[in-house]
């Protein structure tokens, strides 16, 4: 059986490897129809990957076996994924995350796992302090199956509601919860794999488009998908959509 990969996007510091431990704690501990699973084989079921350069955290004793992925020439190296059930693929939060959900693509398919969700976990306060920023947390919201709004300390409500309402105007499909104190209301319902993203990157089948019928024998004509919005580069080769670089706005 396929370990499930979730995959995590988010700014450095935005506390996601909490939110992780509180899934694993939560939700892989909670087993199936409600059937309790010993805590520590479902961390030892669990394999977070972590970015090479990312410094060790308080939350790592929560998030199971740790392995450190690398970055080289624009792919991904990693160990393998052997004896994992479940795999918490942490991007790099000081690099553009879409070029590393471009290459996540590729390894996912290498790997032998399969994508479970993917999750993006919001530092509210960065957020609201940057407006800058907007356009780089539209391109996570439009990967992501779920948004999890956390370090909301000092951040005003009204600004919690705008924010959330910028994208359910937009009818995106993706499901918005709250972080309290690093923690969900209901980890199973996060970790569930039913898809919820706008993009359509990581469906197992094309989705074809019908852009017409063919005059002689009336059969309809069928269109590969377009590429992915954020995928798609100009001539010289840079993203058509361009987000600002997060680093810079990074200690």
């Amino acid at each position: 059986m396929k370990p499930l990969v979730y995959l995590i996007l988010g700014v450095a510091g935005s506390g996601r490897r909490e939110v992780v431990a509180d899934l694993i704690d939560g939700g892989l501990a909670a087993g199936s129809a409600g059937q309790p699973v010993d805590l520590a084989q479902s961390r030892q079921s669990a394999l977070a990957l972590l970015p090479a350069g990312e410094r060790a955290g308080d939350a790592d004793a929560g998030l199971g076996r740790l392995a450190r992925w690398s970055w080289t020439d624009g792919r991904i190296e990693s160990p393998g994924l052997e004896g994992a059930t479940h795999v918490f693929f942490f991007t790099d939060g000081r690099r553009n995350p879409v070029d590393q959900v471009e290459a996540f693509q590729a390894w996912l398919a290498a790997s032998g796992g399969e994508l479970a969700r993917i999750l993006f976990v919001v530092n509210c306060g960065l957020a609201a302090q940057h407006k800058e920023l907007l356009a780089w947390f539209d391109a996570c919201v439009h990967f992501a199956d779920v948004v999890l709004l956390n370090r909301r300390d000092g951040v005003p409500n009204k600004w919690m509601s705008d924010f959330q309402g910028r994208y359910t105007a937009q009818f995106l499909p993706c499901l918005f919860e709250v972080v309290k104190a690093g923690r969900v209301k209901n980890p199973a319902l996060i970790l569930d794999s039913q898809a919820r993203r706008m993009s359509h990157l990581f469906d197992a089948e094309p989705n074809w488009e019908v852009t017409g019928a063919d005059e002689e024998s009336d059969e309809e004509i069928e269109a590969p998908p377009e590429e992915d919005p954020y995928l798609q580069r100009r001539a010289g080769g840079r993203r058509v959509k361009e987000i600002p670089d997060i680093a810079k706005y990074l200690a």
